[in-house]
């Protein structure tokens, strides 16, 4: 099982007060090779010096250095494919970052997305099977 991670679900597992800390790294632990998709990092890096500071984020950064999580580039199809995404569910107010991770699982045939946005990705429907399993 391969998963995508999300900027809020990341921010968790850095944030040993986050209320979700404890069931994010449990399923983080549970996932051998989760995927951060480019878009995520911009965002972490937001949040993270916001709320953790400087120190939190480099820390983190190095592990992706070291290739401790792998990056995945969106790619224009990914960025087209968002477009769609944004524009079908442009009620919910689903935003870019959620709907490129949504069109890099979609182009990865990747199910499993680690967020803390539950909404937005148990209600979308990818193109090539029913929905996403979201953890934790």
């Amino acid at each position: 099982m391969t998963a995508l991670l999300d900027t809020g679900f990341l921010l968790a597992v850095l944030d040993e007060d986050d209320d979700l800390h404890a069931a994010c790294v449990a399923a983080l632990l549970t996932e051998p090779e989760p995927i951060l998709p480019d878009v995520v990092l911009p965002e972490l890096a937001y949040m993270t010096i916001r709320e953790l500071g400087y120190d939190t984020l480099t820390g983190f950064l190095h592990s992706v250095l070291a290739g401790e999580v792998p990056v995945e580039r969106s790619t224009p199809s990914d960025l087209e494919r968002s477009i769609e995404i944004m524009n079908k569910y442009r009620d919910s107010r689903i935003d870019f970052v959620d709907s490129v991770i949504a069109a890099i699982a979609e182009r990865l045939d990747i199910r499993t997305i680690l967020t803390v946005d539950r909404r937005h990705f148990q209600m979308l429907r990818p193109q090539k099977f029913t929905h996403f399993t979201v953890l934790p």
